[in-house]
């Protein structure tokens, strides 16, 4: 955090990336590297769930995804990789946002693909989710008309989602487990 005169601060800027990573790829990387850099995080969270509510239940053990995590972040030392739903009790992403704003020292970013935003009206408190953090969804190769027409997209004003464009490397969770 940056100290300021007359004790005023800036608050910290943490970028969050949830999901299963099931298994994490170069995609993870890049779209936390971009967010990174465009907008100044001081370090991104790569939140691991045990399982995502949209998806089926993982065949790989929790700690060989995060062993995987580790691996493709390599000397990327602003990314964390973290488990918190021993610790909240909850799989819940409002329940994290809530959890890391405790102290309210921290700006969130949460981070997304296209994809996610599709479903997203259908996640827990998902209005209260754009009102505690930015929303940063990143295009995905053949999502991008579907996510732009979404009811999320429709509904959250630009002051709280952001979507980015960007060079996408067109790799999936679901194809490398099709190995």
């Amino acid at each position: 955090m940056v100290k300021l005169g007359n004790n005023l601060s800036l608050k910290t800027k943490i970028g969050i990336l949830g999901g299963s990573f099931d298994p994490a790829h170069k995609g993870h990387l890049k779209i936390s590297k971009v967010a990174a850099k465009k907008y100044k995080l001081t370090k991104i969270i790569w939140a691991i769930t045990q399982k995502n509510p949209f998806k089926k239940k993982s065949n790989t053990s929790i700690l060989d995804r995060i062993n995987n995590c580790k691996k493709i972040i390599k000397s990327n030392n602003f990314i964390k990789v973290k488990f918190y739903e021993k610790i909240i009790r909850s799989n819940k992403t409002i329940d994290l946002i809530n959890h890391l704003k405790k102290n309210n020292k921290s700006e969130i970013f949460f981070l997304m693909g296209a994809d996610n935003l599709i479903n997203f009206h259908k996640w827990h408190k998902w209005k209260l989710i754009s009102r505690k953090c930015k929303i940063i969804v990143f295009d995905r190769h053949g999502y991008k008309k579907k996510s732009l027409n979404s009811i999320s997209f429709k509904r959250l004003n630009e002051k709280s989602l952001k979507f980015i464009e960007f060079k996408k490397v067109n790799i999936s969770s679901s194809q490398l487990r099709k190995i």
